[in-house]
């Protein structure tokens, strides 16, 4: 190239970039403010704000109703009765999920293991039991004495050694608590084997190079990772299984609706009765996601998965959001 040629541009120093945090202050300004993003935040706030005015209208009508009674929903919410039926509630869905998990448990073992006998005993009990309604199930062992009037262990098309009569032992409660947890079974093998399989094989390879056993590298290796992935389903289950125990009141069970259906039947306090009952569930519910949030964030430990941050915690978030920091670059010159 020839020396008297005209340059195109700046001439070209050494590279002295540096990093400048704040406004440049010399040059053309980088706009960091678009019409659109403006427009998006005008929107952004125009739909919480309509969101808001929506929610207040839901609870302003319901609040205000006529056949809202809130000195009958005061008058009950602690009732003696009330409080029995949540007790109730409570215990039945402790058992019934004590219940589906260790029935799920055997479960998913049986369908992972290279037994085609196994395999197929428990897909035919999930089969069945996610087949069909669990109030149907209810009713089933409910009325258990009018098909087998006498359960017997013995021999098969043989001789019986001990003979009960079924409505002894087949009581209402034992009918809640057997529909409940076979119920609960199905669903939770699923869950508990979707666990178990997302741990990497090798997880299990490594524990058998180290002289464990098969069935201690599940208990020591296996499904303490397993937990991460069975965990947050099973605490929905929980929470499905709280409210599922309003089905027994159909086979006369004090429980939490049954006892407020008893109430307003004498009361005729319906819409206040009802109250009282979705307060407690509300209440349980709760309780058991606060509950579900910890448990997550104790089993996510280590993982690149962690729990769903609380409110509490997004609002502080929130509140200690900062301004975006614009980046520059300046040219100088080296000493």
């Amino acid at each position: 190239m020839s020396d008297d040629a005209p340059e195109d541009g700046p001439a070209r120093g050494p590279l002295t970039t540096t990093l400048q945090i704040g406004a440049p202050s010399g040059g053309t300004h980088v706009r960091t403010h678009s019409g659109r993003r403006i427009a998006g935040r005008i929107g952004g706030w125009a739909l919480r704000i309509l969101v808001v005015l929506i929610v207040l209208e839901i609870i302003s009508k319901f609040v205000t109703a006529d056949a809202m009674r809130w000195d009958v929903v005061g008058e009950y919410l602690f009732n003696p009765k009330v409080l029995d039926g949540v007790v109730l509630t409570l215990v039945l869905t402790a058992v019934a999920m004590i219940l589906g998990c260790l029935i799920g448990l055997i479960l998913a073992l049986m369908k992972i293991s290279s037994s085609l006998l196994l395999n197929v005993a428990a897909d035919g009990y999930i089969w069945l039991f996610r087949g069909t309604p669990l109030l149907v199930q209810l009713l089933f062992w409910y009325n258990l004495a009018s098909f087998i009037p006498t359960l017997s262990i013995g021999i098969p098309f043989g001789p019986s050694f001990v003979e009960l009569d079924t409505n002894t032992v087949i009581t209402s409660m034992v009918a809640a608590m057997l529909g409940l947890g076979l119920n609960e079974g199905a669903y939770m093998s699923e869950i508990i084997r979707a666990g178990i399989q997302s741990v990497d094989q090798g997880q299990a390879e490594a524990a058998a190079a180290l002289g464990m056993s098969r069935r201690r590298a599940m208990r020591r290796i296996v499904l303490p990772q397993a937990m991460r992935v069975i965990v947050p389903p099973t605490g929905n289950q929980v929470i499905s299984m709280l409210k599922g125990t309003s089905l027994v009141s159909i086979v006369a069970i004090s429980e939490l609706l049954y006892t407020v259906q008893v109430i307003y039947a004498r009361t005729f306090e319906t819409i206040p009765l009802l109250v009282v009952a979705c307060i407690w569930y509300l209440f349980l519910t709760s309780v058991l996601s606060i509950g579900q949030h910890y448990i997550e964030r104790y089993y996510a430990r280590g993982a690149t998965r962690t729990a769903p941050d609380t409110y509490a915690t997004k609002f502080r978030k929130l509140i200690a959001r900062t301004t975006p920091v614009t980046f520059t670059a300046k040219e100088g010159t080296r000493a």
